[in-house]
């Protein structure tokens, strides 16, 4: 069993652990898993569904407990083999996976965002986000790998 004491980490061990184990996480369903040695378009890896032969890029955000994620507009498209790998660390317990296709966003209700922040007069990049905080966690449940996976088994 891993050592499960996240809060000891550093922001760049938890992120990189994260894609890690995120790959770990489609491999274990028979996915094949590709990774890139540079990520400067938002992709982490492709995962091939054995079942079905279609690719899927995946983005893979990491967060302890709660708060907010996001994902640059620019780095994403709203497609159905786009996903993002979201891994929740809570101290004592293995990472949470959730799998969101990037269309979630089309209708972005809570927990999720979209934000024109180049609109509003900011200077941030417009942004998908997601909200976790604790009266949101429910809302995460329907995105849960099992559920995700278990479309193939």
């Amino acid at each position: 069993m891993p050592r499960t004491n996240w809060s000891k980490l550093s922001p760049l061990q938890l992120g990189r652990y994260a894609e890690y184990y995120a790959k770990m996480e489609f491999a274990s369903y028979g996915f094949e898993v590709y990774t890139s040695e540079v990520d400067d378009h938002g992709v982490d890896f492709i995962a091939k569904n054995p079942h079905n032969n279609q690719f899927y890029e995946v983005q893979v955000k990491s967060i302890r407990n709660t708060g907010y994620v996001f994902v640059q507009k620019d780095k994403i498209e709203l497609q159905e083999n786009w996903l993002l790998c979201l891994l929740r660390f809570v101290d004592g317990t293995l990472p949470e996976v959730c799998i969101i296709p990037a269309t979630t966003w089309a209708t972005a209700k809570e927990p999720f965002v979209s934000r024109d922040y180049d609109k509003e007069g900011q200077k941030s990049k417009p942004e998908w986000g997601i909200n976790l905080s604790k009266k949101n966690l429910p809302k995460l449940e329907a995105y849960a790998s099992d559920d995700f996976f278990s479309k193939w088994l």
